[in-house]
């Protein structure tokens, strides 16, 4: 179900606020639209909280993946010659 706001002066004031938050049209099945207002979900927070996590674990697999040349180079040194400073470990 698509839900489209009316450009309007209000809603145009409303699309960056000090929150850093903007209105966006979003398609979601109507189904569960209508079962998380029965129940009275924030469709709002759901949606950012999710995607605020979807965004942090994709920027942290492309990181891996950006650095993977350095990580194996850096474990095989480790496997070869140890740790710095192993030499004065106490534990």
């Amino acid at each position: 179900m698509e839900v489209a706001m009316p450009a309007t002066r209000s809603t145009q004031r409303m699309h960056t606020g000090p929150s850093g938050k903007r209105a966006i049209n979003l398609s979601l099945s109507s189904d569960v639209l209508e079962a998380a207002k029965q129940l009275d979900i924030n469709i709002s927070q759901v949606c950012d909280a999710y995607l605020r996590e979807v965004v942090r674990r994709e920027q942290a697999r492309k990181w891996r993946e950006d650095h993977a040349d350095f990580i194996a180079a850096y474990n095989a040194t480790i496997e070869a010659e140890g740790l710095p400073l192993d030499a004065w470990r106490s534990f």
